[in-house]
């Protein structure tokens, strides 16, 4: 069950990341004893006593032109903002400084609930040095060490009691989709004319949107909810110029919903950032249509839409199962065949294949091209099962998962889409070794 975010909040090199890659159980941040060194990815799942959450590692999130304290405080609002419980981090061997105060003012006037962590408490000659973080006045310090995994338990056992209930919101019936894309591809005007009313703030200039919106309407009998990802930038804060947190709330909006629109400006065609979002949609396992948006102010000719369709399928290989449409959300042009494609996404994500026909399936794709050898040895597929759906997945008991080769998997997943559709969702292939 999801119960909400974990932020992970401190001033420079206390161990964010370190703690943040060991409660993931991998090493997702790099790490190295230099401040400000996190650079990647600072969004992740991660479980604790059978309880899944989302956890962000704001040491990720930095300001290019800002001072130390105004990076730390932008740290501090992100994690307010996006958390349901705040991990504090402090560094037990240097003792209270003037930035762990500082942080911890900012999160008192929060409300939001703190778990303070004192890292570096990996001997017991440190022990007595915790006691010193009673001063900031936001709770009991717990002593860990990140590097060796000592007290992470007592933190999460904190962070799990404070979480929300497991009650989630009701969404039976619904089918949730988000619209993501770099600033300015027209999303709130996609929004709208989706919408069919003025629902929000549609401007020229990058960043409009103050809130990201999550509006609930009916389509034909049938309920959506769409989550416009234009709020990603907040005017006025002091962290809307950080690229990082535009993309921590597409991820959010990623997570909460079934089908993802990837925006394209047609006027512009694909750019690197582009690939760089429509990544995330894809890495999520969510159903995904590619929406090409300002199809209007395109130059038309002969096999225009085909030559742009090919384009796409060039530059996004791995969605080759998204569908594509064209539309022009300001004129409101071809905007209502998107639900056609959102409801057939939504519905090929959740499909369910009979064992048996699946099999059939899969023995004659083998019969039609064996195997080769690879990695010193032949696959041999012997039973195969369905066990989960959104997005479909299949679990292939083999001789050795090492003999099956990337092309080979690729093979196998085009034949699973021949037998069964699968448009508009990914599909994960999973080989285990039957004992």
């Amino acid at each position: 069950m999801n119960k909400g975010v974990v932020a992970i909040v401190g001033r420079a090199n206390v161990g964010k990341s370190t703690i943040f890659n060991r409660i993931v159980g991998e090493r997702v941040s790099i790490v190295e004893d230099t401040p400000g060194v996190t650079r990647d990815r600072i969004y992740a799942h991660a479980s604790w006593l059978t309880c899944d959450f989302r956890i962000i590692d704001t040491g990720g999130i930095e300001l290019e032109k800002a001072s130390f304290t105004a990076q730390i405080k932008a740290q501090a609002e992100i994690a307010i903002e996006e958390a349901d419980v705040i991990i504090l981090v402090v560094n037990g061997r240097e003792g209270v400084t003037s930035e762990d105060e500082y942080v911890a003012r900012i999160l008192q006037r929060s409300k939001k609930p703190v778990v303070l962590a004192v890292n570096k408490i990996d001997d017991v000659v440190y022990r007595d040095n915790i006691y010193d973080f009673y001063s900031l006045g936001i709770g009991e310090p717990i002593p860990v060490s990140g590097v060796h995994g000592i007290g992470i338990g007592d933190v999460l056992d904190e962070v799990i009691r404070l979480l929300p209930d497991e009650s989630e919101e009701d969404h039976e019936g619904e089918i949730r989709f988000s619209i993501i894309g770099r600033p300015n591809v027209g999303k709130s005007s996609l929004t709208n004319a989706l919408l069919g009313e003025e629902r929000v703030i549609v401007s020229d200039i990058e960043g409009t949107t103050r809130d990201a919106i999550d509006t609930v309407f009916e389509k034909d009998g049938q309920k959506y909810r769409v989550i416009d990802t234009a709020g990603m930038r907040k005017r006025g804060k002091v962290y809307e110029s950080v690229e990082k947190y535009a993309v921590l709330r597409a991820q959010s909006a990623i997570e909460k919903s079934d089908v993802v629109l990837v925006l394209i400006d047609g006027s512009r065609g694909v750019i690197d950032q582009d690939r760089h979002i429509a990544g995330y949609a894809h890495e999520s396992g969510k159903g995904v249509v590619l929406v090409v948006n300002k199809w209007d102010l395109v130059d038309k000719e002969t096999n225009t839409m085909a030559k742009m369709t090919k384009k796409l399928r060039e530059e996004f290989k791995y969605l080759d199962y998204a569908q594509v449409a064209y539309v022009s959300a300001l004129k409101n042009k071809r905007v209502e065949t998107l639900f056609t494609l959102i409801d057939q996404a939504y519905e090929n994500s959740r499909v369910r294949v009979a064992t048996g026909i699946l099999n059939d399936v899969l023995v004659d794709a083998q019969l039609l091209n064996p195997t080769s050898e690879f990695n010193g040895g032949s696959l041999r597929i012997y039973y195969a099962s369905q066990v989960s759906v959104a997005p479909p997945t299949f679990v292939l008991f083999v001789n050795d998962p090492k003999f099956l080769h990337f092309s080979y998997k690729r093979y196998l997943e085009n034949k699973l889409r021949e037998a069964f559709g699968f448009e508009g969702t990914p599909i994960h292939i999973i080989c285990r070794k039957r004992e």
